[in-house]
């Protein structure tokens, strides 16, 4: 063994043991008659200590090292004259007897410290040199023990941990497929999967009534902080559950993990909100519930007095931002440039003061009374001190746009505090969602979800009325997991592939294997998926999921460490018999 203890380990218990330590050298103090080394590895950091009357090799060694050369110290410990108590090895040091190097390093391109000088994309190039970092280090300690408690709360409850193929067939809805070319059946294509949902509908089928799985997943699609072309998902399904059964037992695991890994403890069954009051209220069907700002629905008070911008809307509504009437003109120019914005397409912001005085001032007084400003205010809830924000359009765009601007405003106010956390279940989520281009309704989660069973009948004569045995677990603004209950009628089945226009050869062709498996006898079943790296940054109090992966891509899905995608050798495409063409060709 290169060493006998770890760089974290040494205590004031330990003084005049020997010791052997091995790790990366993350700094030199050469003060003429001492140096100081501090060594690293992941489990701390311990000072070495070369003086005068150390041995000349030691010395001498001590004398050329640099930053992230690779040594070993061995040595005996000493009590430090001067303790750091910021340091769990504070309180020693080992005085080095011999040092050899290990291997030499060259100065790397950033500093790896608590806090780095290296830029995203220079640390995710050297990204071997960015997890040597101690906050890397923590945010995969914890995403290990995080999956550890998953598994052994599950295996608990009875859930099997069952692996399911990353070679699959395409799917016609969600996300765009990673597709891999088959050489051994030319022009035919595995795609990635997305979710196992198929797969875990057919063990259900198959009558392993729990299961789960820890499983890296793929899509093609545009991606932010929260997205991964690849990411990790907690799968989970269940037979012979009803929406209620699910909920139960996710949401004792969900209370079990704050409660193991961040000591915090829900007592109350947390909140189930309808995915119509998510809206109405938050505009989001993610509701960040860590603070206030509710909206109210202004419509009513505020069309037929004369503004024609109010008059001729949809929908109008608001929120008071609290102790936020002593914004200044600037500070309200900002917040109307910020909704805006293409991202979020307002045409004007309106605004509502109420003053400590007890006045009230706004931006449409031409057109109302002070009495019916008054009122608008109030049903937003606002007091004296607070400040009122409106928008006006289409009822759920309007809506949309009035969240991003209660996002930012609780951002300025200090009120999306990471270390607070606001969990709730979203539930009656519509089935259905009309797009006007294509002229066709697309599921909304997919087209395996129930129906409320009490909606059945809108089927044929108001699809969109239909609400979706759906729900999603929110926590902070962040849908951290989702599922359903699913269909297992074949009749139903067919129905919905129906409604989602696939004619009957395009579903049997696509889907047959899951309808031919249904006629088996398929028993009632549902489940959900979390998303792993959302989780484990939501429990590190990170608004990005790529410090808690250890090769994440970029925001263009590049991995600038491997260079990938890269091209590959024309005697591969000979084998996959395929003919690359030029971006411009396709124009």
């Amino acid at each position: 063994m290169y060493r006998t203890h770890t760089c974290g380990c040494l205590r004031a218990c330990n003084v005049h043991e020997t010791v052997t330590l091995a790790g990366w050298v993350q700094k030199v103090r050469n003060l003429g008659a001492m140096t100081f080394i501090d060594l690293r590895d992941r489990y701390g950091l311990t000072q070495i200590v070369v003086e005068e009357h150390s041995p000349a090799e030691a010395r001498e060694t001590a004398s050329r090292i640099g930053r992230e050369w690779v040594i070993q110290v061995e040595g005996e410990v000493v009590e430090r004259e001067s303790k750091n108590p910021k340091m769990a090895t504070g309180d020693i040091e080992v005085s080095a007897r011999r040092i050899t190097v290990l291997h030499e390093a060259e100065v790397p391109p950033f500093t790896i410290e608590e806090v780095s000088d290296g830029g995203d994309d220079l640390r995710m190039k050297y990204r071997y040199l960015d997890l040597r970092r101690p906050p890397l280090q923590r945010n995969l300690i914890l995403r290990h023990k995080m999956a550890q408690e998953i598994r052994r709360f599950l295996s608990d409850e009875g859930f099997l941990e069952i692996e399911t193929p990353y070679l699959v067939a395409s799917t016609p809805e969600g996300a765009r497929d990673f597709v891999v070319p088959s050489r051994m059946s030319p022009n035919q294509f595995y795609a990635l999967p997305q979710s196992p949902q198929i797969l875990k509908q057919l063990l259900m089928v198959a009558g392993y009534d729990k299961y789960f799985q820890i499983v890296r997943c793929f899509r093609d699609e545009d991606l932010r902080a929260d997205r991964q072309p690849e990411f990790t998902q907690i799968d989970c399904e269940m037979s012979f559950v009803e929406q209620e059964d699910v909920l139960e037992v996710f949401e004792r695991w969900a209370k079990h993990m704050f409660k193991t890994v961040l000591g915090i403890e829900f007592t109350e069954p947390l909140r189930r909100m309808p995915w119509i009051e998510a809206m109405e209220k938050y505009g989001s069907d993610k509701p960040d519930l860590r603070f206030g700002m509710e909206f109210a629905d202004l419509t009513e008070l505020a069309k037929g007095h004369g503004f024609s911008v109010f008059d001729q809307a949809e929908y109008i509504t608001g929120f008071a931002a609290p102790g936020c009437a002593t914004y200044t003109r600037k500070q309200i120019d900002a917040l109307t440039e910020f909704v805006k914005r293409q991202q979020i397409g307002a045409k004007g912001l309106i605004w509502i003061r109420m003053e400590a005085e007890g006045g009230v001032k706004s931006s449409i007084d031409k057109f109302y009374s002070p009495e019916e400003v008054r009122a608008m205010a109030e049903r937003c809830g606002a007091k004296a001190g607070d400040m009122v924000f409106i928008l006006c359009g289409k009822k759920f765009k309007v809506l949309t746009q009035l969240c991003a601007l209660r996002l930012e405003v609780a951002q300025q106010l200090g009120l999306r505090d990471p270390k607070k956390f606001a969990p709730l279940w979203v539930v009656d989520f519509p089935l259905f969602e009309w797009d006007d281009e294509t002229q066709r309704f697309y599921a909304v989660h997919h087209p395996f979800t129930s129906p409320k069973p009490e909606d059945i009948e809108f089927l044929d004569s108001d699809p969109g009325r239909v609400r979706a045995n759906a729900y999603d677990f929110v926590c902070n603004g962040t849908e951290i997991g989702g599922g359903s209950i699913r269909i297992h009628d074949s009749k139903l089945q067919e129905k919905m592939f129906e409604l989602l226009g696939f004619t009957p050869e395009q579903a049997q062709a696509r889907f047959g294997f899951l309808m031919n498996a249904f006629k088996y006898g398929a028993p009632p079943h549902g489940g959900l998926a979390f998303g792993f790296d959302r989780l484990c940054a939501l429990f590190g109090g990170s608004d990005s999921i790529r410090d808690y992966i250890a090769f994440p891509k970029n925001n263009a899905g590049r991995d600038m460490m491997l260079d990938a995608p890269n091209f590959i050798d024309q005697s591969q495409l000979d084998e996959l018999y395929l003919d690359l063409r030029k971006p411009e060709a396709s124009k």
